[in-house]
């Protein structure tokens, strides 16, 4: 028992800095790919935080398995340069006895990332995703540059000659104002300020010294108008400028943003409905099956008098079968298009199944991945012999990318019906798995 905690808090230190490490890496990752969407909206540093906490649920996700591996290829290498495993296994101890502790441990791991991917992952994903959707409806901030029009509020033109850096003021104002259909102004000021309401919904110029030309663009015959004033408040709409954080409930959730209880009760009901579609089309044609074969078919052919011209439209002594016949063909077309359409939707159904299938098996192959990595960074620390943070960090890339690289495109071959859900997404555990078994059997 003191032998397992020893190598258990071997590898504490290892896991700690390999999981904080890969963490930031996703995290720098992200962030840079979010600066472009983020930066220019005047957003408040509590919309950026929450941005950020949202989106810690995946990264912990990816992190989590991939520390095990650096983890235990430190930890077991260290052990191994340091002969401390081979004075274990001259008393007796074999090494799969020696990762027992390892591998009980990152299956209590997987556990706990399998209700973190079920419980808190889908909730975290649905209110980033919520979030980055009203960040990107937000337009940037409303800028006035000087001796530059700006035509960024719907139905106004603005040039300023001159602005000011620490406060809002301008000086020289030219205001085209066409929001109105009816008048066409244009307003000039000496001075003026510019602001936001509290809301951001509008904004607001206080005008002071200027003119107010006015057009009728539906009467020319009325005489141009030219109003004077002291002050002047003109209130522009300014919808999409602030921020405006919709509720949770605002989007429909995805298949990533859902558990997997939550997911099966979708597959199933997307099931129920692929399958009632055969049926629902032969309830409809079995009706017209039974009544043509209700009838009996003359075996001779109707003959007309020697001599009497023949009317196409005389149906006398026609077995009635025939007209069925021609209805039952005409809506046997109708049926083939319908089936054309009803097998259409059948497929997306499938393709949809699939893909929340792809999800569902997600969401415990990667967890499950903790056991695999351990199963192979042990074996493999123990015969490299090197316990330092850069031989495990090379090693663990070159299992990472073969990892990755299998789980997408086992989710791309499982989306396109090409490859099962199933077998998709547990692909990649397989063949380390295996791998990992064949080295530890190697390495006792």
């Amino acid at each position: 028992m003191i032998l397992y905690r020893y190598i258990l808090k071997a590898h504490v230190g290892p896991f700690i800095f390999s999981f904080f490490t890969i963490f930031f890496l996703f995290l720098f990752q992200f962030l840079i790919k979010a600066l472009d969407q983020l930066v220019g909206k005047g957003l408040s540093l509590w919309i950026i935080f929450q941005l950020i906490t949202f989106n810690l649920a995946w990264i912990v996700t990816l992190a989590a398995p991939m520390a095990v591996l650096v983890a235990t290829l430190m930890a077991f290498g260290s052990l191994s340069s340091d002969n401390e495993i081979t004075i274990m296994k001259a008393s007796g101890l074999s090494l799969p006895k020696l990762m027992a502790p390892v591998l009980i441990a990152s299956v209590i791991l997987s556990y706990a990332m399998v209700r973190f991917n079920n419980d808190i992952l889908p909730e975290a994903n649905h209110k980033a995703r919520v979030l980055l959707t009203d960040i990107s409806k937000t337009k940037p901030t409303f800028i006035l540059e000087a001796g530059k029009f700006s035509d960024d509020i719907g139905g106004f033109k603005i040039l300023v000659k001159k602005t000011f850096e620490n406060n809002n003021n301008l000086e020289d104002i030219y205001i085209s104002d066409y929001s109105n259909p009816a008048t066409r102004n244009v307003i000039t000021a000496e001075k003026g300020d510019i602001s936001f309401t509290s809301d951001f919904k509008h904004i607001v110029m206080n005008l002071s010294n200027g003119e107010i030309h006015q057009l009728n663009n539906l009467d020319y015959t009325n005489k141009y108008r030219v109003i004077k004033f002291d002050k002047h408040r003109i209130i522009m709409d300014a919808n999409g400028f602030g921020f405006q954080q919709s509720g949770d409930n605002a989007f429909s959730r995805g298949d990533r943003e859902l558990s997997s209880y939550a997911m099966n009760q979708i597959v199933d009901s997307l099931k129920k409905s692929s399958n009632t579609i055969g049926e629902q089309l032969f309830r409809r044609i079995y009706p017209d099956i039974i009544k043509i074969s209700n009838y009996k078919l003359k075996d001779t052919v109707y003959k007309a008098p020697v001599g009497v011209k023949l009317n196409p439209n005389d149906t006398t002594g026609k077995n009635p079968a025939y007209d069925t016949l021609k209805t039952l063909y005409s809506r046997i077309m109708v049926y083939r298009n319908d089936y054309k359409n009803q097998s259409t939707i059948r497929k997306e159904l499938e393709k949809q199944v699939d893909q929340y299938d792809v999800e569902i098996y997600k969401k415990y192959s990667i967890p499950f991945s903790c056991i695999v990595f351990a199963l192979i960074g042990a074996p493999l620390g123990y015969r490299v012999r090197r316990g330092g943070f850069g031989i495990a960090a090379g090693l663990s890339l070159l299992f990472f990318l073969l990892y990755w690289a299998s789980l997408i495109g086992g989710e791309k071959f499982a989306d396109r019906a090409l490859l099962s859900p199933l077998l998709g997404m547990w692909f990649a555990n397989i063949v380390l798995g295996v791998f990992g078994l064949i080295l530890m059997k190697k390495s006792s």
